[in-house]
């Protein structure tokens, strides 16, 4: 399957055949991590917004590929902290990259970032819209821990409003005959624009306002934080952000194969003495990140 110079903006972009495609790449990668098959290219990764996880396992991924990483992930060191505009900063950075990674905290800044570029873009993330490499590995993560993609249970806790791994991960996942459980206050629910691929391949979902209510009925829970930095009210956080809360006395009657995922950082949203029970997947799940994101380097540069 030939993905080379394609964009990933949105996880819309890829059908389900090549998310397949990437998972299996991302197999290769995992019995042998360290391929240099990408000397001589250059990644470019600009994060004007703050990462750890996103950032570092993208740049461990081309680092084993042999790749050169440039970039920065201070916005405050680019000139866009001078005035540029963004457009002229992708198009500037195209002339010294093979590949470009960005995060930016406003909406549809990736899918401009790919329209002026003149080689391929990676969306690491656009405010509470879309970040699909965390989805791409939130599936590789799920297929390994099930042995499938396909009917599953799946609980998606906390802020589902604002989380943009958790809007990524249902369009994803309505391609596999998924069933939603979908856990959060009132106030961050999942917006009805996502809602809307479930309704359209007209699969089951269920609203619950507990974690309680739903962990004994499903394969996967996964957990997200409630953002801070999307709430422009601070009172309004302060209300929500202990409102879903996974202990270890909630997983003592689930599924035998259900596993824990979060895209972290987590805060308080999972108590850390769930860390040590075999559901805890989470960790695991940011060490998949790295080979998903191999595989996507190496697919969209045409070296696999």
């Amino acid at each position: 399957m030939n993905m080379k110079n394609r964009n990933l903006i949105s996880i819309t972009d890829y059908s389900k055949e090549e998310y397949l495609h990437i998972l299996k790449l991302a197999e290769t990668f995992e019995k042998e991590p360290v391929q240099n098959i990408a000397q001589g290219k250059v990644v470019a990764t600009l994060f004007f917004e703050p990462s750890t996880r996103t950032r570092l396992s993208f740049e461990s991924a081309a680092n084993r590929l042999g790749a050169r990483v440039i970039g920065f992930s201070d916005a405050s060191n680019s000139s866009t902290a001078k005035g540029e505009s963004l457009a002229d900063t992708i198009r500037t950075v195209s002339c010294y990259a093979d590949l470009i990674v960005m995060r930016h905290p406003l909406e549809g800044t990736a899918r401009l970032a790919s329209e002026v570029a003149t080689v391929p873009v990676i969306n690491a993330g656009d405010g509470a819209n879309q970040h699909p490499t965390q989805c791409m590995l939130d599936l590789y993560s799920i297929q390994k821990t099930q042995g499938t993609l396909d009917n599953l249970n799946i609980a998606l806790v906390g802020d589902l409003k604002y989380g943009r791994t958790v809007h990524s991960l249902v369009e994803a996942m309505c391609n596999f005959n998924t069933t939603f459980h979908l856990v959060s206050p009132e106030s961050l629910k999942l917006p009805s624009t996502v809602k809307m691929h479930i309704k359209e391949r007209n699969l089951k979902y269920y609203q619950y306002t507990t974690i309680a209510e739903a962990v004994d009925k499903v394969d996967i829970l996964y957990m997200t934080r409630v953002q801070r930095e999307r709430f422009l009210d601070i009172q309004d956080y302060e209300r929500v952000k202990n409102s879903c809360i996974l202990d270890k006395s909630l997983l003592k009657n689930v599924k035998p194969n259900m596993k824990v995922l979060h895209p972290l950082p987590r805060v308080n949203e999972i108590n850390t003495n769930v860390d040590p029970l075999p559901q805890a997947y989470y960790f695991q799940q940011a060490q998949n990140g790295v080979y998903v994101r191999q595989a996507l380097i190496a697919a969209i540069l045409g070296l696999k």
